[in-house]
């Protein structure tokens, strides 16, 4: 997450959300008590120490990041075991986190167009209809392909590790 986040410039950094949510997904299947809020608060913290003036955003989104994926995986029921983890259960957990993630922080750094910006907003990027549309399908699709892509590789390569 730390090198996604750090080395890789804007707004690529951005479609490889892909790769953190693979990540958070695997390490929730990993370590079975909040494994994504534990990886996704080591990812927040080194990349908030390496670009100190995001440390705060850094340390909540990724955090919050890490608890809703481990919120959703619990929720649904997405459990690991030596036969595999169910690939369509994970794919809708993932989905369901990272669209979650998505709109909560579109949200917070968004604002109206010719309106005053609200106390809740830091006001980085318009809030349109055409975003508002893309933040969901783009949420949506991401996390249903990180949620393919780690219960394949778990299917495949992980489920023998792992007990």
């Amino acid at each position: 997450m730390f090198v996604t986040r750090v080395f890789v410039p804007p707004p690529i950094d951005k479609m490889l959300i892909v790769v953190d949510a693979v990540l958070l997904a695997i390490s929730a299947l990993f370590l079975k008590k909040a494994g994504a809020t534990s990886v996704a608060a080591v990812g927040g913290i080194l990349a908030g120490l390496w670009l100190p003036t995001f440390l705060p955003f850094s340390l909540i989104f990724t955090i919050l990041y890490g608890v809703i994926v481990d919120f959703f995986i619990l929720a649904l029921g997405v459990k690991a075991t030596q036969k595999g983890v169910p690939q369509k259960t994970l794919v809708i957990a993932m989905a369901l986190s990272t669209l979650a993630i998505a709109t909560i922080s579109y949200f917070v750094f968004s604002y109206y167009p010719n309106s005053y910006v609200t106390s809740l907003s830091l006001a980085f990027v318009p809030r349109v209809d055409i975003l508002n549309i893309l933040v969901v399908f783009m949420g949506t699709v991401t996390g249903a392909v990180a949620g393919y892509a780690a219960s394949y590789l778990w299917n495949k390569y992980l489920k023998n590790i792992a007990q």
